[in-house]
């Protein structure tokens, strides 16, 4: 086990998201997404896998398949396996989520290796 201070990995750029591992294995990513507003991950799809955000800071514009919903602080969206999913912030502040899958599809070789 290992312990990983989130905040000090946040970052924020002006010309795209961020995506800031935190940690992998061979079973998940769990990643720290840093959006501007007017930042988007484009929606997509993931076959065998299941995906989560949830949002530390700000607000953000989620969808899934054919729903789209506004989520804050402490809201949570999730994907199925082959389900169609992204994010989007609409609004005039940062958002920071929390975005997890599993299994990892970039699985690296060494279980604990980042």
């Amino acid at each position: 086990m290992s312990f990983v201070d989130t905040r000090a990995a946040v970052r924020f750029a002006a010309d795209k998201l961020q995506k800031v591992n935190l940690f992998q294995t061979a079973h998940m990513f769990c990643d720290v997404y840093c959006l501007e507003p007017g930042q988007a991950q484009k929606p997509h799809a993931h076959e065998g896998a299941t995906k989560f955000y949830f949002v530390l800071e700000g607000r953000v514009r989620a969808s899934l398949g054919t729903q789209v919903r506004e989520l804050g602080p402490g809201e949570l969206a999730w994907s199925a396996p082959g389900e169609s999913h992204g994010v989007e912030n609409a609004s005039s502040e940062r958002a920071l989520l929390l975005v997890a899958m599993s299994p990892n599809p970039n699985a690296p070789a060494h279980p604990h290796a980042k």
